[in-house]
């Protein structure tokens, strides 16, 4: 297992961002951009994004999501982290 540090953006999207195609655009968006992690609806209506990577390149990407889908959210939540790597790829989780 890789145990390389990396930076690590955990994001919580509250408003109307599900039903509006918003896991699908952040994964578009991702692929743009030199990180891994993924994106998923929660049960309670918020979307759930983790993106890791170098700190500018995730910045950038969380950044460019809240611009692009910034009709739809309402709230945003986000705590950053220095930890070990956890995924390889952006993907769409259940």
């Amino acid at each position: 297992m890789d145990m390389e540090e990396v930076f690590a953006s955990e994001v919580y999207f509250s408003g109307h961002v599900q039903g509006v195609g918003f896991r699908y655009k952040t994964l578009r968006i991702a692929r743009e951009f030199e990180i891994s992690g993924y994106v998923r609806n929660l049960p309670d209506g918020r979307v759930e994004m983790i993106a890791e990577g170098e700190e500018a390149e995730v910045s950038r990407f969380v950044g460019e999501v809240i611009d692009r889908m910034d009709n739809f959210i309402r709230r945003t939540e986000r705590s950053d982290h220095q930890r070990p790597r956890r995924y390889q790829g952006f993907t769409i989780a259940p």
